[in-house]
């Protein structure tokens, strides 16, 4: 059998804030809140489950997304006026030059989360 992640928790300030956050972002859909999660479909294999907790303890997310992709992430980021940069200490330079792919990024969400966007061109 082969070993795929299915969900992980993302720990939020307020979780469906979060969630649409997310979304909006990457260029995903959000569809409302299961019980105390606020899901967000990433792939066929793969779901954000974003939760609010009293003090959220940031995680890391890395991405790998196609040169489309990650056009489209970059222009809502910059459209969103979301800071974002090349570096994980400094993911507000406003710069793409990743140094494990071509084209490469890091936005935060209010919680500190730290997500990484990959793109292979």
């Amino acid at each position: 059998m082969t070993i795929t992640l299915n969900h992980t928790i993302v720990p939020a300030v307020d979780n469906e804030t979060a969630a649409r956050f997310f979304a909006d972002v990457m260029g995903l859909a959000y569809r409302g809140a299961e019980r105390h999660f606020a899901p967000v479909r990433v792939n066929d294999d793969l779901t954000l489950d974003f939760m609010t907790v009293d003090r959220p303890s940031a995680v890391h997310l890395a991405f790998d997304v196609d040169p489309p992709t990650f056009d489209g992430i970059l222009s809502r980021l910059r459209t969103g006026g979301i800071p974002y940069g090349s570096e994980p200490h400094e993911p507000d330079n406003g710069r793409i030059d990743h140094s494990l792919c071509p084209r490469g990024l890091y936005f935060r969400d209010e919680a500190g989360n730290l997500y990484e966007v990959m793109s292979p061109a």
